[in-house]
């Protein structure tokens, strides 16, 4: 059996660990587990070391996020497999050996994700990552079973294995090798959105990426930064488009840029209405942070990919009224 290392980075999470970190040691046999504190300000450090003295911790000096946080801690870390998990994850019994069996039969594997429910309402698929992810032509991220906010019932219309275009970074098993291959996550994305990034760009150097429906987590989702705070809405919107800059072929890269910064704008509208101005706030800054960006952004050896979704999601969603996956499919 390969070496697996389960890494749960954490950020004021202590309430987190508290609930979930009993179920990993329970439902994780051998593997080893790894908590990376990501400078936090609560006693999640002490709680570690006073309740799971055996259960390794890396302790990071400064908040780097999501992306660089992972990065840091992942150097340290001498693994054939890397299993990211969310602090605020609950996992169930053997739903790592499915994922690790599947990518130990194919080599070309280089990250998957597990069926991600909502730990709230267990009967649905969960927001950030549901059946496995794909993105439409013009780099809105969507999933099967979730399509922007309606979140699919699970009645095992995705009980299936199969190749996607990215994998939750909620819960996502990586082939060590190949993340540090490619120079592992994009720290100045910081967090959102750098696991789409990360995935592309194992795409664009022939890999894949695949969804594992013999495991399944639940997911809380939002424990760190809830989706209403403006703080999340200007990183996906600036790293949205940072991701569109560094992965599109040349051919196609401005024209759907200038496309995204026009819907960007009519976005706007939206949260106008919803009276949620520090939103509109935040999509503004984050096209000028997207700009400034430009220079240290490094453009990937891209290729055209046969499976970004071809038409608009918001087109399909907001007009046509597909609230599917499987009616974009029809």
């Amino acid at each position: 059996m390969p070496k697996v290392a389960i890494v749960i980075l954490n950020y004021n999470g202590q309430g987190f660990l508290e609930k979930f970190l009993p179920t990993v040691i329970q439902y994780s046999y051998s593997y080893e587990i790894i908590v990376a504190d990501n400078a936090s300000t609560d006693n999640s450090v002490s709680f570690l070391k006073e309740t799971y003295p055996k259960v390794r911790l890396i302790e990071l000096t400064e908040n780097s996020g999501f992306a660089e946080g992972y990065n840091k801690a992942l150097k340290q870390i001498k693994a054939e497999y890397y299993v990211l998990l969310n602090s605020d994850i609950e996992v169930t019994p053997d739903w790592v050996l499915p994922v690790i069996q599947l990518m130990e039969a194919n080599p070309a594997i280089a990250a998957c994700q597990p069926k991600i429910r909502n730990y709230y309402q267990k009967t649905h698929f969960e927001y950030a990552g549901a059946a496995g992810g794909y993105i439409d032509w013009l780099g809105y991220p969507f999933c099967r079973g979730r399509i922007f906010d309606t979140c699919e019932e699970d009645t095992g219309q995705y009980d299936d294995t199969k190749e996607v275009f990215w994998a939750t970074g909620a819960c996502m098993f990586v082939r060590a090798e190949v993340f540090h291959k490619i120079g592992g996550f994009d720290g100045s994305f910081f967090a959102h959105m750098e696991e789409i990034d990360l995935c592309w760009r194992m795409k664009n150097a022939g890999y894949q990426v695949f969804y594992c429906a013999d495991s399944m987590v639940y997911h809380v989702g939002g424990g760190t930064l809830h989706k209403s705070n403006p703080k999340k809405t200007f990183l996906n919107y600036r790293n949205g488009l940072a991701m569109l800059y560094k992965n599109l072929p040349a051919n196609k890269l401005f024209g759907i840029i200038f496309m995204r910064l026009v819907l960007d704008g009519v976005s706007s509208i939206k949260f106008l209405l919803a009276g949620s101005l520090k939103d509109i706030w935040a999509i503004l800054k984050a096209h000028f942070a997207f700009y400034a960006m430009i220079p240290r952004l490094q453009r990937q050896k891209n290729k055209q990919l046969n499976d970004i979704y071809q038409k608009s999601i918001v087109a399909a969603y907001f007009i046509r009224k597909q609230k599917t996956f499987k009616e974009l499919s029809s």
